[in-house]
């Protein structure tokens, strides 16, 4: 399994970013696919989550509003859509999966790279 994750980048506050999460090796559309950041000195925060057939979504408190996770089962793509975003959001945004399950809890099995995310004027 390869978690493969892109899109992030420096914006400004009050701005939008869309992240993106390849996902390679998984043998059905089962998995459950979500976000975690971590920001410097901070432990690592689940942030959102989507389950396979029922897409059903989770989204930690401090983005709800403003973060929108889709997936693209066809291309085998999770996205996270940032909009509103504040100086607090800066962190390395990564993507984490489990083979199958529910969302939530946040998968945690497999993990990707990371992509740093930094809000700044």
């Amino acid at each position: 399994v390869q978690l493969v994750e892109s899109g992030g980048g420096l914006v400004q506050p009050g701005g939008s970013l869309r992240l993106s999460c390849a996902a390679s090796g998984f043998t059905s559309d089962d998995y459950v696919i979500g976000w975690f950041r971590q920001a410097p000195g901070k432990e690592r925060e689940g942030v959102s989550c989507i389950s396979s057939s029922y897409g059903s979504t989770y989204y930690t408190d401090s983005v709800k509003g403003r973060f929108t996770i889709s997936r693209d089962n066809v291309k085998n793509m999770v996205y996270l859509q940032m909009n509103s975003l504040k100086p607090e959001d800066t962190a390395v945004y990564y993507c984490a999966a489990d083979p199958w399950g529910t969302c939530p809890p946040l998968p945690r099995s497999y993990w990707g790279q990371g992509t740093q995310v930094t809000v700044s004027s």
